[in-house]
């Protein structure tokens, strides 16, 4: 990302990151009052408490709100359940519940709520330790994050050092603040999602210049002609990346097939026969590798990572056996004859 583009984000983000800051007091979201508006009250409400658990940052937050998202939150009168087959807990208490009571019902989970827990589940994961971790939550978010999670993304950037999920969460901030009613808010916005280069993004910038009756989605001229700007930067870097996939393919593609020509040369020239079994070849090998993949997930499962070392001398082994054996029992009688071996 350019140092424009970062210090506009930065800017964006800033006032998102004070209110993480201000909320940060509230470590712990998960009150029993909170669980039971998740679990009992009405569409805005639970929205209302996802955000504020998002808001607070309370990570411990993330199994019930998988429940939710899953269908395995319950109420039992006034108690919240969180349900995995026979066993539950008590969400509030963390208790182990046995037997089931038998007057559970589901909390029912609808589309915009289900929408909503996961960007609130993604956000929350922004905070884990695991690098990968947070890459997927930042790739989650993209084209799901509101307004209401600018507090949490704000948080995420600014202690944020890797420099591929930062430059995501930028693009994330960028993509919400296009929802902001201050016209400056929106032009760094725009500005900054020109270092984008995913479809999401594209879609973002055409969504501002598109026309709704007779008027554009984005009013202000200087915002739509810089999202103009930021969307043929954008189109320019989507294009580069598939021109440089379709060489990639060209060039796997014809590999595959220099390597069937020189299969078929070698043989016609040294032996003077025409063997078209390249595709068998190429199949006896691949079971070898599936047998000794199994072999591994059975017999060695602590070493199965490592099962590829092994798979590919037995292939080659496999597949050189079968070519013998052609050899010493049809190919042989062919020699000089190449008609017949078609």
């Amino acid at each position: 990302m350019s140092a424009l583009a970062a210090k506009s984000l930065t800017r964006l983000l800033r006032s998102g990151f004070i209110a993480a800051l201000l909320l940060s007091g509230a470590a712990h979201a998960l009150t029993p009052e909170a669980i039971a508006r998740l679990a009992l009250g009405e569409s805005d409400e639970k929205i209302e408490a996802i955000n504020a658990i998002v808001a607070a940052g309370d990570a411990s937050a993330i199994p019930l709100l998988q429940a939710l998202q899953e269908g395995r939150l319950q109420t039992a009168g006034e108690r919240v359940l969180i349900v995995d087959g026979e066993t539950a807990i008590d969400a509030a208490s963390r208790q182990a519940i046995s037997p089931l009571p038998e007057n559970r019902e589901d909390v029912l989970v609808n589309n915009r709520l289900r929408r909503a827990l996961g960007a609130a589940i993604a956000a929350l994961r922004l905070a884990s330790n695991d690098r990968d971790v947070r890459l997927a939550a930042a790739l989650a978010l993209q084209g799901e994050a509101d307004e209401s999670l600018l507090p949490a993304i704000g948080k995420a950037f600014a202690k944020e050092t890797d420099p591929e999920i930062k430059n995501q969460l930028a693009l994330i901030g960028a993509a919400t603040q296009l929802q902001s009613d201050d016209a400056a808010t929106r032009l760094a916005a725009v500005k900054a999602l020109a270092q984008g280069n995913s479809q999401n993004t594209r879609a973002l910038l055409l969504g501002l210049l598109e026309k709704k009756g007779d008027a554009y989605v984005e009013r202000d001229p200087a915002i739509r002609a810089e999202a103009q700007r930021s969307l043929n930067a954008v189109e320019s870097r989507i294009a580069n990346g598939e021109r440089i996939a379709q060489i990639f393919s060209g060039i796997s593609l014809g590999s595959i097939l220099l390597l069937a020509a020189l299969g078929l040369a070698i043989t016609y020239g040294l032996m003077g026969v025409i063997n078209m079994a390249h595709g068998e070849m190429i199949m006896i090998g691949a079971y070898a590798t599936w047998l000794v993949q199994n072999a591994f997930r059975d017999y060695a499962v602590g070493y199965f990572d490592w099962y590829l070392l092994c798979a590919v001398p037995v292939a080659f082994a496999a597949a050189a056996l079968v070519g013998m054996l052609v050899e010493r029992s049809v190919i042989r009688w062919l020699y000089g004859r190449p008609l017949e071996t078609l």
